[in-house]
This record gives C-alpha cells, sequence and structure tokens, in this order.
C-alpha cells in the first residue's frame, strides 16, 4: 500500500522548464523617491501601463554607488504602479544581501550582449524570441499591405503582421512584441521589442513617435536596451533602417 502511494505521489506533477515575460527595471540611482516620481512620471502617459507583470530589478549602474537602497520602498512603488517584483541581479554583496532581506530572489547576471552583431547565432535568438512569447493576434495577408492594431500591447503579447506593415496607434509595452515582415509604424510610445523585416527585407524600416525600445531588429540584426540610445532619439520621434549590416537610428524631423 505505501508503495502505491509513493508511486502516486511522483505522478502527480511534472517539472517542466518555462519561458515567461518578465519587465527588468533598470535602476540607475538610489534615491527612492527620485525613483517614484520617474515611475509616475513614465507611466502618466498609458493608465494600466502595467498588468500584474513580474519585474526584475537591475542593478548594475549602481553596483559601486556608496549610498544604501530602499528595497522596501522600491518594491512598493512598483507594486503601486500594478507590477510584481520578485528578482534582482547585478548588484554587489550588500545590495543583494538587502534585496534578498526584502524578500526579492537574486537571479543570475545577464551575459554581455554585443549590439548589432548579425552573426548566425543573433539571428537564432531573435527566432527564438518569436516562438517563445504567447501569440495573442497574428494576422495573415496573402500579398502586400497594411495591419492596424489601435489598442495597446502588454507584456507578453505579440502581433505579426505577415506579409505586410504593421501600424500600431497605442502604447507597445515592455515585454510586448511587434514583428512584421514590411515596416512597422508605431504612433505611440515603443517600449518593448520590435522586429522589422522579420524574413529578411533589408529595406524595412522602423518608425516611433517615442523611440524605448527593448530591442529593435530589422532583417535579424538587432540592437538592445544594452546600448543606450543617444538623447537626440531616446523618448522621441526616430526611425530605425538598416545600412548595411548597421542598425542607423535617426531622429525623424
Amino acid at each position: 500500500m505505501a508503495l502505491t502511494t509513493a508511486a502516486q505521489a511522483r505522478t502527480s506533477f511534472d517539472l517542466k522548464s518555462a519561458s515567461l515575460p518578465v519587465v527588468a527595471v533598470l535602476l540607475k540611482t538610489t534615491d527612492a523617491a527620485q525613483f517614484a516620481a520617474d515611475l509616475a512620471e513614465r507611466v502618466a502617459d498609458a493608465p494600466g501601463f502595467f498588468d500584474n507583470d513580474p519585474v526584475l530589478i537591475d542593478l548594475a549602474p549602481v553596483r559601486d554607488a556608496e549610498a544604501a537602497i530602499d528595497f522596501a520602498a522600491l518594491v512598493a512603488e512598483l507594486r503601486r504602479h500594478s507590477t510584481l517584483p520578485v528578482a534582482v541581479r547585478g548588484g554587489n554583496a550588500a545590495q543583494m544581501e538587502a534585496a534578498r532581506a526584502a524578500g526579492l530572489a537574486a537571479a543570475p547576471d545577464a551575459p554581455p550582449v554585443r549590439a548589432e552583431a548579425p552573426a548566425p547565432e543573433v539571428r537564432e535568438v531573435v527566432r527564438e524570441v518569436v516562438r517563445e512569447v504567447e501569440v495573442v493576434r497574428e494576422v495573415p495577408v496573402a500579398g502586400p499591405g497594411t495591419v492596424v492594431v489601435d489598442k495597446p500591447l502588454r507584456s507578453g503579447q505579440q502581433v505579426y503582421a505577415r506579409g505586410a506593415d504593421l501600424v500600431v496607434m497605442a502604447v507597445v509595452s515592455f515585454g510586448a512584441e511587434v514583428i512584421a515582415d514590411g515596416n512597422i509604424h508605431v504612433y505611440a510610445p515603443l517600449r518593448g521589442r520590435a522586429i522589422a523585416g522579420a524574413r529578411g527585407n533589408t529595406e524595412a524600416r522602423i518608425f516611433s513617435t517615442c523611440l524605448e525600445p527593448q530591442l529593435v531588429s530589422i532583417a535579424g540584426i538587432y540592437r538592445t536596451t544594452e546600448t543606450e540610445l543617444p538623447d537626440n532619439v531616446r523618448g522621441k520621434p526616430a526611425q530605425v533602417r538598416l545600412e548595411g549590416e548597421k542598425l542607423l537610428i535617426e531622429p525623424l524631423a
């Protein structure tokens, strides 16, 4: 009888790996009040910007800061804006210990990413992201055309305009993904991932009235926020285009 119970216990669950969308907050100040003010300003233009998204706090920019970080205040502020802070990474030993004391888990540091690298392994990473993110709407188009999306895209959502250009009239949130075989136009803040020319169209472009992306890619060549955008395009109207094997990010007049 004991053997039967043990066998049943072993089959009552399975352990599997999972890939989940997580919003990464790159912390650039140890001042909790300043962080709170900046966060409130960032989400002011999009009520309901977050939808209980899990958050990873990246401490790399403040790793060498002498001032202590009030993790309890940071966690409270993030929760106030409907996020779920779960982990930290990139901090020094004291910071990581303080974060653990505040109930946050220690996540492994991210490996270095080389921007604008057209190597085959980079392209495979981009394709893997497309496969793993939940597809909420895939729009098949027989020939050239345009797909229009007029609702905000939240973290974990993806829109793919197959064989067409994609026009998004609302915010593309952190963790969301827009993909098109042609051009991508976002007439709102672009804060997630944008992949144009998904099938190798090197003439495709990405346009946004407020460029703040996690990742932009054209024909498999990409750039992430590991390389910060210049002041003349960050958060401003800008376009992304390909020149040879280099991404150019330019302000829109």
